[in-house]
């Protein structure tokens, strides 16, 4: 990590397409990562876990997810806090727009293209 402050520009970054439904930018620090998150209504988040604490802001749209045993709709303005290790999944209610936060960085979606990006 750089021992300088750095900006990212959102614009200047490529949008990934994770699936037909989904695409993602990503900023990584050394110790956490934020990530937009674009997810057209119906696209599914299959269930999965990581060691990463998640916040799930959504900016626009909704998400239903099911943390654990509990499910949950965000909302527009609401931040979803999903523990360390809970399985969790999440389904488009309606076209969302929302950022991540990871806490630590979730090196899998650093790799290099199709060799290990996903959930």
């Amino acid at each position: 990590m750089p021992s300088t402050a750095v900006v990212h520009r959102w614009a200047a970054l490529d949008l990934e397409k994770v699936t037909e439904l989904i695409s993602r930018k990503i900023v990584s620090g050394e110790r956490q990562m934020l990530v937009q998150v674009h997810l057209k209504r119906g696209a599914h988040v299959p269930v999965h876990r990581h060691e990463s604490e998640q916040l799930q802001y959504v900016l626009e749209g909704a998400l239903r997810c099911r943390v654990g045993e509990e499910e949950i709709v965000v909302r527009e303005g609401e931040v979803l806090v999903i523990p360390a290790g809970v399985e969790h999944q999440a389904e488009a209610l309606a076209d969302t727009f929302a950022l991540g936060i990871f806490c630590p960085v979730r090196a899998e979606w650093l790799a290099p293209p199709g060799r290990g990006a996903g959930r």
